[in-house]
């Protein structure tokens, strides 16, 4: 069984986790009530997504 040869400094350990941070998802406007949503997706509060009602709850 493969063993380490000796142990990992805490910069080769920190510099290999240097892309591992988690970034705030891409934002967009709804056309429709002009409410924050993820951009590809249906709107959460309106239900609208390409200017249809795709979910139903349209107010």
């Amino acid at each position: 069984m493969a063993v380490p040869k000796g142990k990992t400094s805490k910069a080769k350990r920190d510099s290999r986790r240097a892309h591992d941070a988690l970034s705030a998802p891409g934002l967009s406007v709804c056309p429709q009530c002009d409410e924050p949503t993820q951009p590809h997706r249906a709107c959460a509060s309106c239900g609208f997504y390409k200017g249809r009602d795709v979910l139903g709850n349209a107010n």
